[in-house]
């Protein structure tokens, strides 16, 4: 899979009826599938559903997760049973993916081998940490309704740069990150 259009038709194929679990979703893309169950979160958070209240910091731990275990090397992704039997209903969710359907092809248009520097040593950790910098900091955005939004952005830029090496969308991610570094900062310091 190196498209953003294809991991977001299958996540559609995926929803069926009734709900999907987290799990399910792992198991249809494999457990060593880290970029597609990466982007899953945050393509969730672009979606109208970033406004159910308590979504956005679940989204954040499966993206601090998932990311921290890539910082570190891990082969498989592990999420703990909780996580992994947490479910959203399908309706929903698919409603929301089909939404961002005609992004994701534009994108995906725009997409080729840039900048893979940012993917080789000593950069190759820059983009996962600041994964796991996102979920850290996504339950203090789940006061600002929709503010996790922006965030969800940023981790899915980042993990399409990974998906495709295309270090220009690395860099992309750079505004949202400064857009939030500046919300927190501007919150923590009016405290």
């Amino acid at each position: 899979m190196k498209s953003l259009t294809d991991i977001v038709k299958r996540a559609i194929s995926e929803t069926g009826d009734g709900s999907v679990s987290v799990d399910e979703l792992m198991r249809s893309f494999g457990q060593t599938s880290f970029v597609p169950l990466l982007l899953l979160p945050a393509l969730v958070l672009i979606t109208p559903l970033s406004g159910i209240p308590g979504l956005s910091t679940f989204c954040g731990i499966i993206i601090l997760l998932i990311a921290g275990q890539r910082l570190v090397g891990h082969e498989q992704i592990w999420l703990p049973g909780w996580i992994r039997k947490r479910s959203v209903k399908s309706a929903k969710l698919h409603d929301g993916l089909e939404r961002l359907l005609p992004l994701t092809r534009f994108i995906d248009k725009l997409s080729r081998r840039r900048l893979t520097f940012l993917f080789h040593r000593p950069f190759h950790v820059i983009l996962p940490l600041a994964c796991v910098i996102f979920g850290v900091v996504m339950p203090m955005l789940e006061f600002v309704p929709f503010s996790s939004s922006l965030v969800g952005v940023a981790v899915t830029l980042i993990a399409f740069a990974m998906l495709t090496r295309d270090g220009l969308f690395a860099l992309i991610a750079l505004i949202p990150v400064g857009v939030v570094t500046w919300g927190i900062y501007a919150v923590l310091s009016s405290l």
